[in-house]
């Protein structure tokens, strides 16, 4: 039985055993569903310290409240799921919002925002074996790469361990891959079509095996430059949301343009879709979910 926000703490501390119970009994639907697109809504940045929405440094740092906007959105027709760290996975079980949804394991949280050791992303969040214990439906993990960094070269190796280990329990892993590079001690991800494509190419060749693999993409700086990057690869793909930018009805148009595309199977959007920089979180995710 589903219980209230204020009461978490309550369960959490007197009953643990429940949110193992929860996702015992959690009804499971198939990774597509009717529509033949994925709509997720993503909420794993606060595990990596990155805890600010546009000009609001501690916006996601209220757990109240994002559970909140994360039920809001999920109680929206046309979502299909959540992609989260286990903490919000398990509120989420707790208050009983995940029947029939898809949810998706956030996996390397390690890299910490602003930390010297960001590009070594560990594996600190859910292991494959925890996604399979939970039974959760799949897994996401972050690859960035920056070429004058060492520490990518450990994301790497384990991501691709990673993805061995989400295949042999035939799960799939939604990887997010990017080329980055430091500039005045912050990362930045190149979203030009060069960059794009070569970090496709990276990202494909992960592991023993692809047959579960999918990839997890930004839109290109130049969004006409879409088609020609996703040919790099014929992994299924969804797109990302970013950062909450003042201009939504540019990023709302990108993304109608690059869903057109044939690998393009649905989208993974988070803080741009639960802390809309203008409006409801309903009309931002119904606006969403109307371009799928």
């Amino acid at each position: 039985m589903s219980i209230r926000i204020p009461d978490l703490v309550t369960v959490r501390a007197r009953h643990p055993e429940a949110i193992a119970e929860a996702a015992a009994r959690r009804v499971r639907r198939p990774l597509i569903g009717d529509s033949g697109r994925l709509m997720i809504v993503a909420a794993d940045h606060p595990a990596r310290g990155a805890l600010g929405v546009g000009g609001h440094r501690f916006a996601m740092a209220n757990r109240a409240d994002l559970l909140e906007r994360l039920c809001l959105a999920l109680s929206r027709p046309g979502v299909d799921g959540v992609l989260a760290t286990a903490d919000v996975l398990e509120d989420l079980l707790l208050l009983g919002v995940l029947e029939n949804k898809v949810v998706m394991g956030s996996m390397n949280r390690g890299g910490l925002a602003g930390a010297s050791f960001e590009m070594d992303d560990r594996f600190t969040g859910q292991r494959a074996e925890d996604i399979e214990r939970s039974r959760f439906d799949a897994g996401k993990l972050l690859l960035r790469i920056d070429y004058d960094d060492p520490g990518s070269l450990a994301t790497l190796e384990t991501g691709a361990r990673a993805v061995d280990a989400m295949a042999a329990r035939r799960l799939p892993v939604f990887v997010e891959p990017f080329i980055s590079r430091r500039e005045k001690g912050t990362v930045r991800n190149d979203l030009g079509a060069e960059a794009v494509t070569r970090s496709i190419a990276i990202a494909s060749g992960l592991g023993g095996t692809s047959a579960y693999t999918w990839l997890k993409l930004p839109v290109t700086s130049d969004p006409d430059d879409m088609a020609e990057v996703l040919e790099t690869s014929t992994l299924p793909a969804v797109l990302l949301g970013g950062e909450v930018g003042r201009d939504q009805e540019a990023a709302y148009e990108r993304w109608r343009k690059a869903l057109r595309l044939p690998t393009v199977q649905g989208m993974v959007v988070g803080r741009s879709l639960l802390y809309p920089a203008d409006g409801t979180v309903e009309t931002a995710v119904d606006t969403a979910v109307a371009l799928l």
